[in-house]
């Protein structure tokens, strides 16, 4: 019985809600459940110009954060309605680009391969906590 209360209180307990807005236009365009998330890659390794030019001397520095965020196909996403493989995805209000999305996915600024990908970039999003 005391687990079930435990259970009871900690879904009771809002955790923060985050939001995603078009910087320009303020429009709603993705919430905190909308995001997919994926294991961090190994940065600059990961991509194929750094392998070529890599001084194995290098030490390792730590990667940079995720300049994007991956989502799940929204319903706002006209290119994904009309049936595009990939394309720009354009905020609803304003028509600014606010990413782009692939089915066949895309390798993330951090080095990991997100399939299939939705990517909105953080530059052009307002991350605003509820």
């Amino acid at each position: 019985m005391e687990e079930a209360t435990n259970n009871s209180n900690q879904e009771a307990v809002p955790k923060p809600q985050v939001i995603y807005r078009c910087k320009k236009c303020r429009r709603i365009v993705a919430a905190e459940d909308n995001i997919v998330p994926h294991e961090r890659g190994k940065g600059e390794q990961c991509f194929k110009w750094k392998k070529r030019s890599g001084n194995p001397w290098d030490t390792e520095k730590e990667p940079a954060e995720c300049s994007s965020i991956f989502v799940e196909p929204l319903k706002w996403m006209q290119t994904v309605q009309e049936g595009f493989v990939e394309e720009k995805l354009q905020c609803m209000g304003c028509k600014a680009r606010l990413g782009s999305f692939n089915w066949a996915g895309m390798q993330c600024s951090c080095g990991a391969w997100v399939n299939p990908a939705f990517q909105l970039h953080k530059g052009r999003l307002d991350e605003c906590h509820m």
